[in-house]
């Protein structure tokens, strides 16, 4: 089933973040948002050569003028560069330059023009291996693109991206190319799509592949990984099912490693989304929690904040989380 965007009450979920205060001695809070101006919003194109596709990007920039670190995000089976608005708005204003790609063949482009009986075919259609390759391309192509626009004097990008703190995230379809550019290796233990201009990821519901032991394909992973996950959190399309997700976390090597599984928490609460198909009532917290938690692990990771640090590490999730939410680290 495509999915249907409904409007996310931010301005009510601002005011309840500041209310309910996630901090620690040094008074850090994740979910802190300063009055600053909204992000000066870009919408450009990735421009192909002849037979190369064109990648549109939307780009949410910070007012403050100086070097900022970048989080780039993939989106999911059937999604676009306009979805999960509510992390852009929470990460920009954080002081991220957060940058949405959009992935032809996998967009909404292969659904929204279809009658509604042919919609799901087109979706499977387009989750295969040959996508999933252009997928991992473009997220190398942007990057490169990117330094070339932060460094051409007059462009909006000129002096404004810190390319030495690059952060990978994605959902779904997104999150197995997040962990592709990342550190998983191929069924053979080759990091054959790593990106090494990439220093941190967070993968909203990541999953196994088909192929290959998970120690195998997992067990190299260099940079700080963050998994999130739900207890409900099953794809209508795609063999990841919550054993697959599961199976990454056990099987990453000691070291910046992160997993959260929400209780309840199905494949779309990681988006802006609700679908007609969800089963029970989203969790107003979830949200909340991720925006928490990815927050603090790009403090830590591409700010080197000690303070982050120290609420990641520390006590600090256990003023987000609710009961029945499991959160690990090693």
């Amino acid at each position: 089933m495509p999915p249907i965007t409904i409007s996310f009450p931010y301005l009510a979920f601002v005011a309840l973040s500041l209310v309910i205060c996630a901090t620690n001695a040094s008074g850090y809070d994740p979910l802190l948002i300063e009055k600053t101006p909204d992000p000066e919003v870009l919408d450009l194109v990735v421009q192909g050569k002849a037979g190369i596709r064109n990648i549109p990007l939307l780009i949410y920039l910070p007012r403050a003028t100086r070097m900022n670190p970048l989080v780039l995000f993939s989106h999911g089976l059937g999604g676009s560069r306009m979805g999960n608005a509510y992390l852009v708005r929470h990460w920009a204003a954080r002081g991220y330059v957060v940058v949405f790609v959009q992935h032809p063949g996998s967009d909404d482009e292969i659904w929204k023009h279809k009658p509604v009986n042919e919609r799901l075919s087109a979706l499977k259609a387009a989750a295969g291996p040959m996508n999933f390759l252009l997928r991992i391309n473009d997220v190398s192509r942007v990057l490169t693109r990117l330094d070339l626009w932060q460094t051409t004097e007059g462009h909006a990008l000129n002096n404004r991206l810190d390319l030495s703190r690059v952060g990978m995230s994605g959902h779904s379809f997104g999150a197995l190319t997040t962990q592709a550019v990342s550190g998983q290796a191929t069924a053979r233990g080759q990091p054959r799509f790593v990106d090494d201009r990439i220093k941190a990821a967070v993968a909203l519901s990541p999953g196994s592949p088909q192929r290959g032991k998970p120690e195998e394909v997992f067990g190299q992973v260099k940079v700080p990984w963050l998994l999130m996950t739900g207890t409900r959190d099953i794809a209508a399309i795609g063999a990841a099912d919550l054993e697959s997700r599961l199976a990454v976390f056990p099987a990453l090597p000691p070291g910046g490693k992160y997993e959260l599984v929400l209780r309840d928490a199905e494949h779309s609460a990681f988006t802006d989304r609700i679908l007609p198909a969800s089963a029970t009532p989203r969790n107003p917290n979830h949200h909340r929690v991720i925006l928490a938690l990815s927050t603090a692990f790009w403090d830590s990771w591409l700010n080197n904040d000690p303070a982050a640090k120290q609420w990641l590490d520390g006590n600090g999730p256990d003023s987000v989380i609710q009961a029945d939410d499991r959160w690990q680290r090693k």
